[in-house]
């Protein structure tokens, strides 16, 4: 399991998804450490397909965990052009390594200046001590 932390180079929903800038109109989504703490040990995650459009705060994803089937909610809109399919097989990289390995999608972002409205670390942080 992973150590708790929260980089400084992504930014964050306040559903616990991150998000990592590639370069100007593209970004890797994911969920954050805390979220998969709170789910436990995961043991499917059910992707969306390439080409799929998802919509910023509208869930685009399941995980499954030995607790409960959760979404996972879209920072971000754009069209996903890739899906981490490592994880069909390790679903329990996204415990092990939520912001390397664990990442879930690639999306090529419709709307780039929605990064603007994303929470910091340290605002996510805040967030969590409440």
């Amino acid at each position: 399991m992973a150590e708790a932390n929260y980089p400084d180079d992504l930014r964050y929903h306040d559903q616990h998804d991150w998000v990592r800038l590639d370069g100007d109109d593209a970004a890797l989504f994911g969920i954050t450490w805390f979220a998969q703490d709170t789910l436990g040990e995961v043991v499917f995650f059910e992707p969306p397909e390439v080409g799929t459009t998802v919509t910023k705060d509208q869930p685009y994803a399941e995980v499954e965990s030995v607790k409960a089937v959760s979404d996972v909610i879209a920072p971000m809109s754009g069209e996903v052009t890739e899906v981490n399919d490592a994880l069909s097989d390790s679903p329990e990289q996204i415990n092990e390594d939520p912001y390397g390995e664990g990442w879930m999608i690639k999306v090529k972002l419709a709307s780039p200046e929605e990064h603007e409205s994303l929470l910091t670390a340290a605002e996510y942080q805040k967030l969590l001590d409440r």
